[in-house]
């Protein structure tokens, strides 16, 4: 495939176009009863549409539909949305901080990091060191990576964690205790490397696998999990593990078609509708290097139809069976691993060193294994949120949840909900930056 690159524009050209056309947001209460338009007008850029979903998404906003054109230099949008009830977006405060983040000196400045009630951005970066981990997955591996930094007397602030096909992916924010400020001495961060790649090293292929990082830069949690996913290919390992039994009808339908009018290529989705299956699909779309220039977005009961007429940065689109299929791939993958079943499991207690550590235990003990986690420090109260299986494949019976309650109900909330297969929500953090740290070359070191 040809050398990635975009038309070269000069930099005070540029400003001087969107100081002339600054972007323009509306966002419309009136036209539509049962959700809130969101319109946004402006210059187009590289990644602009994955930045503006992004932001919706950070606001926990359901995308219902939208509406999609860039062609000709301008973006234009308009995005159906709802709060997690199902309701219009109404809060004064919510409409101020959509028309600001997405408006002239919003996002495109990277200045915008505060809203009441919401951390959205970057926040105190030099307060926590970020540790990126991938490899194959195995009950009570989260067990044993918070056991490590609870002996190192690191804390864990908040923590994202996936697995999928066989694999796992995770992102920890991480400060000293008893500084609690970033961890930068060179021989402790080597400890702390050195242990956890100890515990993700496995045998694979006559090779060790199985990777650590402590990361430089910054990028959304989200779309870094996506990215360590496809860096360390795990669309090409389906049948490693059980993964969830979707219903025939559930499973995501992905077709590759061709508009020979306008040269594009048409990616069409069809799946189970859920939240931020938006943002995963042009999350991935991005970081393979398409672009999309029209788009249409419909949720249709539980199902949802999305469609994007897309071309590589190179113009080209795609022609070869090689290329379609693994866009299908890497689609249906990143489709597949927000989707959990089994328990959701939802504590809360007053955070300290090694309670991560602790609760991890006792799920393990337990014959539980974590498929999702969600790790969340708001002010001095921890919220986690776990999804959970029996380690052995079969359903959660209740003695186990019972056991659970007696062991840590003394001192830590814990709430239990049935998750549905093929579930339509993902656990959503409350209160922390879903901002993550970006280590450059951990791609290239997947991909070499």
């Amino acid at each position: 495939m040809s050398r990635v690159c975009w038309p070269y524009f000069d930099p005070e050209y540029e400003s001087f176009s969107t100081r002339i056309n600054p972007p323009r947001v509306s966002v419309d209460n009136i036209s539509c009863h049962d959700c809130t338009l969101i319109k946004v007008d402006s210059i187009n850029k590289p990644g602009i549409l994955l930045e503006v979903v992004q932001i919706l998404i950070d606001l926990d906003l359901i995308i219902t539909k939208a509406y999609i054109s860039s062609d000709g230099g301008w973006f234009m949008d308009v995005f159906h949305v709802t709060d997690q009830q199902g309701n219009r977006v109404t809060d004064s405060k919510t409409i101020d901080y959509i028309e600001k983040a997405l408006g002239p000196n919003g996002h495109v400045k990277d200045k915008l990091r505060t809203w009441p009630g919401k951390r959205v951005g970057v926040h105190s970066i030099g307060d926590h060191t970020a540790i990126e981990l991938i490899g194959r997955d195995r009950p009570g591996l989260l067990s044993e990576i918070s056991a490590v930094l609870a002996n190192l007397n690191v804390n864990v602030v908040t923590a994202e964690l996936w697995t999928h096909n066989g694999r796992i992916a995770c992102v920890l924010y991480v400060n000293d205790n008893t500084t609690n400020r970033a961890v930068d001495d060179p021989t402790r961060l080597s400890v702390m490397e050195e242990q956890l790649k100890n515990i993700l090293r496995v045998r694979e292929d006559d090779k060790w696998e199985g990777c650590t990082s402590f990361s430089m830069g910054y990028t959304h949690v989200d779309r870094r999990l996506h990215q360590m996913f496809f860096a360390d290919r795990d669309y090409e390992r389906g049948g490693v593990t059980t993964e969830i039994d979707y219903p025939p009808a559930f499973k995501p339908k992905i077709t590759v078609d061709r508009c020979e009018e306008k040269g594009y290529s048409v990616i069409s989705v069809r799946c189970k509708d859920r939240a931020k299956l938006m943002f995963d699909i042009v999350c991935t779309l991005t970081d393979m290097q398409y672009v999309v220039f029209h788009a249409t977005i419909s949720s249709d009961g539980p199902y949802a139809s999305q469609e994007y007429f897309i071309r590589h940065v190179d113009g080209c689109t795609l022609d070869t069976e090689g290329e379609k299929e693994r866009v299908v791939k890497c689609l249906e993958a990143a489709i597949q691993r927000r989707v959990t079943e089994g328990l959701s499991l939802e504590l809360c207690a007053k955070d300290r060193v090694g309670l991560l550590s602790e609760v991890t235990r006792i799920l393990r003990e337990n014959g539980l294994s974590v498929t999702r986690a969600d790790v969340t420090t708001v002010g001095e109260q921890a919220v986690n949120v776990f999804y959970v299986r029996d380690a052995s494949g079969k359903p959660v019976d209740t003695k186990t949840i019972e056991a659970l309650r007696k062991e840590i109900g003394h001192t830590i909330k814990l709430n239990v909900k049935k998750v549905p297969a093929a579930s339509l929500k993902a656990p959503e953090a409350s209160g922390w930056a879903k901002t993550s740290f970006f280590f450059g070359n951990l791609l290239e070191r997947f991909l070499a």
